[in-house]
Parts: structure tokens; sequence; C-alpha cells
């Protein structure tokens, strides 16, 4: 039985990010080599938290989730995190690929809550309840390492 890998749903092209689009930031040689090793559950908090797609941007100010046009939406993305733990718990997965700079998902890089495109090291709301329940997460900058 393969061993199963909780991936954010974005990037296996599925039209969840903010703006009603997907990344796809795996190419189709990685997406086979990750498939052949790992069952891939796709998860997005997000969406999970009750919110819409396409949404406005959110960013993570402290331990706040704010949207650009002000509107604080904390909860949800707390309120998806919990749900997406809980599939990953039900699916028995132990790994996380999630997409980076995400404010629910981004694992060591996330923009700093002035919607001006300038990143800072964090983590999202997902990547940081998952690291606190000791589960590995890696980003898209990391499939090579889940492939080791």
């Amino acid at each position: 039985m393969k061993q199963r890998l909780l991936v954010s749903a974005c990037l296996l092209g599925k039209p969840t990010r903010y703006d009603g689009r997907s990344v796809l930031a795996i190419d189709a040689e990685l997406l086979a080599r990750l498939t052949e090793k790992y069952e891939l559950i796709p998860v997005c908090p997000e969406v999970a938290g009750g919110l819409s797609t396409p949404r406005v941007p959110s960013e993570r100010q402290g331990e706040r989730v704010v949207m650009k046009d002000g509107r604080d939406v904390t909860e949800e993305f707390y309120l998806g995190a919990m749900r997406s733990l809980n599939v990953l718990y039900e699916e028995g997965a132990r790994l996380a690929l999630l997409k980076e700079r995400s404010p629910s998902c981004g694992k060591s890089e996330i923009y700093d809550g002035s919607f001006e495109g300038r990143k800072i090291k964090g983590q999202g709301v997902f990547a940081q309840m998952l690291t606190q329940n000791g589960i590995s997460v890696y980003s898209e900058d990391d499939i090579l390492d889940l492939l080791k």
C-alpha cells in the first residue's frame, strides 16, 4: 500500500486559488513520479473553511488573516485548517505537500500582510497547524525531497 500524501489542490490543477485558477506547479514527470510513490489526497483549507472561489486575496497579519478589502477571515482560515487536518488523519496521511507563500499553506514563506507583494519568513495557518501536530510539510520547491 502506498503512503498517503496530502496535497494542496491548486498544485494538482484544481481551480481553488483566490483568483479561481490553479497553479499546476508540478510538471507531468514529477507528478507521475509522485503518484507512483504516494496516494495523493487533494485539499484546499480555504475552500474547506467556507471561502468561495474566486475570492478577494488574503494575507496573514500576525495571527489574523485579512482580505485585501479589510474583511477579517481568520475564523474561516482556522476552520478550514482544522477540517483539512481532520482529512489528513482520516486518510492516514503523515506528509503534506503545500503551496508556498499561501496564507493557508505557506511552509516557510508568506506575504507580509501589506498586500504590496513583499514576502517574509513565516507559515500559513494550515502549514503551522500541521507542523505543530508533528506532520512533515513540504512545498512545491521540495518535491525532489519527497521522491528520495
